[in-house]
């Protein structure tokens, strides 16, 4: 229960115009307005109350950068794993739990969403995975199969196409496929899996929507299993048969494998997380190409300087971060920017508001490759937490950039900016369907 009344807070904080003042009594998270438009609350929340108790959502939403950045680096007042487990498939967890013990092969709690010393363990195994200079091998097989995509949607010569569900989400897909070593065409049944685990920490289903959702991540487990036993008798060069088969060194020098049930989790976790936001980045670089002005030029103009179109998606993760929130947990009382927050507190780290924080980066709405500390957005949050396939979803981004640069010219919003609509999370900013019109380049 909070401590202090929002009021109380906001007195001891700067003064706020009257519509912000309201933005603090009524806003909240859950609202869908405020989701698809969160700046002016995240605005009011940064400079009245920076640690503001959102009644309806039930949770503290953390939204200074400096605030965001002390939180995630004490993994041991703050936890990730009870966080995480709260937001999942909130109010309807035991529910969402047997239904997948049932119909999914068992329930396996995500193991990476966990807290050290198991974290680091697991951490440590998974970063094998992801170096840099494994995403750098990966880099011409990716950039193939982008350009192979939107040469296909360019192909059928009509001039206009959903730059999410028939480039974005695909792209994503096809490229998550080939790294585990699924079976291909399964861009849709994948796209609805996605949709269904992210629901389960958006903090927006009814009972109703939970028990669908749970039934598509039952389908996406009994998938990954089947895969998985198979990989178990002749292993393949992919990311299934090196988690299934991976060891794990200890801090006193034993090594182990992986339990099948870390293995699922994890498999899982790549699936999902190495799409969704992935899918939702690129997205959002679609929006900005075709409703903010000079941004297209812009990215013409970097296309063939490395050094500047890597500063071009910085800055783009940060004005446009795909996860807008994620959970921790307090395991004591502990007092926070001047707030103090109970023991067993449910929090939310709204990366969206830390990277618009003017504090750290002035003017935040303008869009500035040159600014001088683009490294300290919190797009893949930060701590030993810090998003684990950061470099290949940069990779991802940045392919899709060149290639969407060279294939496409004189990109257009097909639908009124007041019609774009997101999905109901607190967890992702997520567009739903984006129509565009475009010229062959």
């Amino acid at each position: 229960m909070a401590t202090q009344t929002t009021e109380d807070r906001v007195s001891e904080r700067l003064a706020l115009t009257p519509e912000e003042t309201a933005l603090l009594k009524e806003g909240t998270l859950t609202d869908r307005a405020v989701q698809a438009h969160p700046r002016a609350f995240y605005r009011a929340m940064r400079h009245g109350d920076p640690i503001h108790f959102d009644e309806k959502l039930g949770s503290w939403l953390v939204t200074r950068h400096e605030d965001i950045s002390a939180v995630q680096s004490d993994p041991v007042t703050f936890s990730v794993k009870h966080g995480y487990s709260e937001q999942q498939a909130r109010g309807m967890r035991e529910e969402f739990e047997a239904y997948l013990r049932e119909h999914g092969g068992g329930y396996f709690p995500d193991a990476i969403m966990s807290d050290p010393p198991y974290h680091t363990r697991i951490r440590k195994l998974m970063e094998n995975a992801f170096t840099a200079h494994r995403v750098k091998e990966l880099e011409p097989r990716i950039t193939a199969v982008v350009h192979d995509l939107i040469a296909s949607v360019v192909a059928r010569g009509e001039g206009k196409c959903d730059a999410v569900k028939d480039i974005a989400i695909p792209l994503t897909i096809r490229v998550i496929v080939e790294q585990l070593g699924l079976d291909h065409g399964m861009e849709e049944q994948i796209s609805r899996w996605s949709v269904a685990v992210t629901a389960q920490i958006g903090a927006m289903q009814t009972r109703e929507t939970m028990l669908a959702n749970a039934k598509e991540i039952a389908e996406l487990q009994n998938y990954l299993i089947g895969k998985m036993r198979e990989r178990e008798v002749t292993p393949t060069e992919d990311m299934i048969s090196d988690l299934v088969n991976a060891e794990v060194t200890n801090a006193d020098g034993t090594k182990e494998k992986l339990t099948f049930e870390e293995a699922v989790s994890l498999c899982r976790a790549v699936l999902i997380a190495g799409n969704d936001t992935t899918a939702t980045a690129i997205g959002n670089l679609f929006y900005v190409l075709t409703t903010k002005p000079g941004i297209a030029e812009l990215l013409e103009s970097v296309i063939d300087d490395d050094r500047q179109l890597n500063r071009f998606i910085e800055e783009h993760l940060r004005s446009e971060p795909p996860v807008r929130a994620l959970s921790r947990m307090t395991t004591r009382e502990v007092t926070v920017n001047g707030t103090t927050i109970p023991e067993g507190a449910h929090l939310l780290l709204v990366y969206g508001s830390g990277n618009d924080d003017e504090t750290v980066f002035p003017e935040p709405r303008k869009f500035d490759i040159e600014r001088k500390n683009l490294g300290r957005h919190v797009a893949f949050g930060g701590g030993p937490h810090r998003c684990i396939g950061l470099a290949l979803a940069r990779m991802e981004v940045k392919v899709a950039a060149r290639e969407i640069v060279r294939q496409m010219k004189n990109l257009k919003l097909a639908i009124p900016e007041s019609e774009i609509t997101y999905q109901p999370s607190v967890a992702t900013r997520t567009i739903e369907s984006l129509p565009i019109t475009f010229e062959t380049r």
